[in-house]
């Protein structure tokens, strides 16, 4: 018996998505919670949704998501990129249409460290003439 869900893992910020991606009515859970519950704002689900627009695939496909790490922003983001090495795992023609929309590649923005002497990042003290 072949097993027709297929996991990937995705990453953005510190926030670290497993999803799993399996044929379906369009059903997508998030940490057990619904799209809507987990992310609240409709950006954010319009960003889990992309990949399966870009590949005109919407309710094709069920999707069930454990997220950790990071904020709402940094999650959506490594659903996306989950999902979208799913869905190439499924059907490799996918991946020149994820890969064109940008979608197949990480996003290496991570947060800077604070560095000594400074009270933040880059913010220095004031400067004082006399």
């Amino acid at each position: 018996m072949t097993d027709t869900r297929k996991y990937a893992t995705g990453r953005r910020k510190t926030s670290v998505a497993r999803v799993w991606v399996k044929p379906g009515t369009g059903e997508i859970k998030v940490n057990g919670r619904t799209l809507i519950e987990h992310f609240g704002r409709e950006a954010l689900k319009m960003i889990v949704e992309q990949p399966f627009e870009a590949v005109s695939a919407l309710n094709q496909f069920d999707v069930f998501a454990t997220v950790k790490g990071g904020g709402l922003s940094g999650q959506a983001g490594a659903v996306r990129l989950g999902i979208a090495r799913a869905l190439k795992e499924i059907n490799p023609e996918y991946l020149s249409i994820l890969r064109e929309r940008g979608m197949m590649t990480r996003d290496p923005r991570e947060k800077e460290r604070k560095k000594y002497g400074l009270y933040g990042r880059r913010r220095r003290f004031q400067y004082s003439k006399r």
